[in-house]
């Protein structure tokens, strides 16, 4: 049966999450989005002090087991936590759902890489100064949406991955939309090992952000999720350990990238969710506060009904991921269909009631003042977050 009930340590992290966001994430995020220069975001005791107090409470390691430090929550878990830091601070959440990504990979592809572990998932767990961060270089310039297509052989990474003498040589470069390119420690590294098989050609890399021949460029300057570092990553023959491959190429690729997809639109999702949340929230407090025609605008029924789309939308869309969250809870990755359709409803939902609460507030919506124009200017970043909504929607038709 069903049943929406929280348990004990549910209503606590929730608790837990949403006072640290609105004391801690909340004030940050709006002060780091109005700064001009990106890279001064990322190198500013603001960011670094949020981050840290956010490794400090385990918010980092949420979803890693308990084996190796992390809390070994389940994913419906995750998913209310990840709402309720969303809900203050969206850049931030994206930044820390980002960061657990090379650690939960090791964990569940190459637990028995004893030396990976050691160096990469349990440092990473122990971590309360919010600088263990890692990345996800998939994208390339020449393949985006099209890193989708295991079919066609024609369509390959462009970075390589060249065995020599015992040892990997990763060249190439991945797009400016890596997810905290920049500030990463280390990264998982998607490289072409077999031309001829295209993208299932392709091996997963861990790469240290420090290995010789490895650098980043400038942190992307953004419209929105301006608190989220996405820097393009260039590997100039780095060498690796042959151990650092912790998963081939071969058949098995399509399987790995649409369970990265599966768990990965979920959390996007949610983060939509939060955000989409946030500008109701500011909203109705608003329209219950200004007086037109003699009386607050919540009163008057256009503005109640765009309050109560927006509301509807939020329970809608938080069902569906709740629902994309138990099937991974229940059979890992869980369903790719349910997953799909979660993301790109909230996703687009979001993006439409975070305008649409622009208008409740009128000519104070566009204004610095308040913070529902950044919750919009936020909102179509996670439309394009793993996976623009268009293509995925294409891939869920697919699986019909």
């Amino acid at each position: 049966m069903i049943d929406f009930a929280t348990t004990d340590i549910q209503r606590q992290l929730i608790e837990t999450a949403r006072k640290f966001g609105e004391d801690v994430l909340r004030p940050a995020e709006i002060e780091l989005d109005r700064m001009a220069d990106p890279e001064a975001v990322f190198a500013s005791d603001l960011f670094r002090n949020a981050m840290a107090g956010a490794y400090e409470l385990g918010f980092h390691k949420m979803g890693i087991s308990e084996e190796y430090g992390g809390l070994g929550l389940d994913s419906t878990t995750n998913g209310m936590v990840w709402e309720e830091l969303a809900r203050n601070g969206v850049g931030f959440a994206a930044t820390l759902m980002a960061a657990s990504v090379v650690p939960q990979l090791i964990s569940f592809l190459a637990p028995g890489n004893k030396e990976l572990v050691e160096r990469y998932v349990i440092p990473f767990c122990e971590d309360q100064t919010g600088t263990q961060v890692s990345a996800w270089g998939s994208s390339e310039p020449n393949v985006g949406s099209d890193g989708k297509n295991y079919f066609d052989p024609s369509i390959r990474h462009s970075t390589t991955a060249v065995k020599k003498d015992g040892r990997y040589v990763i060249s190439g470069t991945k797009s400016n939309f890596v997810s905290n390119g920049g500030i990463a420690k280390v990264h998982i590294v998607f490289a072409c090992v077999d031309p001829s098989q295209g993208l299932r050609g392709s091996g997963a890399f861990i790469v240290p952000a420090d290995a010789p021949g490895a650098t980043t460029g400038d942190a992307l300057d953004k419209v929105g999720l301006r608190t989220l570092n996405q820097s393009p990553l260039f590997f100039d023959e780095v060498e690796i350990p042959e151990s650092y491959m912790i998963f081939p190429p071969g058949e098995g690729y399509p399987m790995l990238h649409n369970s990265i997809i599966t768990v990965g639109n979920t959390g996007t999702g949610y983060l939509a969710l939060g955000l989409m949340r946030a500008a109701y929230e500011d909203a109705l407090a608003y329209s219950k506060e200004r007086v037109q025609w003699g009386k607050p605008i919540f009163e008057h029924q256009l503005i109640a009904k765009k309050l109560f789309e927006a509301f509807c939308a939020i329970e809608f869309s938080r069902a569906l991921l709740q629902k994309a969250s138990w099937h991974i809870r229940n059979a890992f990755p869980g369903d790719l269909r349910t997953s799909l359709a979660s993301k790109i409803n909230a996703t687009s939902q979001a993006v439409r009631h975070t305008a649409e609460m622009v208008m409740v507030l009128g000519g104070y919506g566009i204004a610095k003042e308040y913070t529902v124009e950044k919750y919009m200017r936020d909102a179509p970043m996670l439309e394009i977050m793993d996976g623009t909504n268009d293509t995925l929607m294409l891939k869920g038709a697919a699986l019909l």
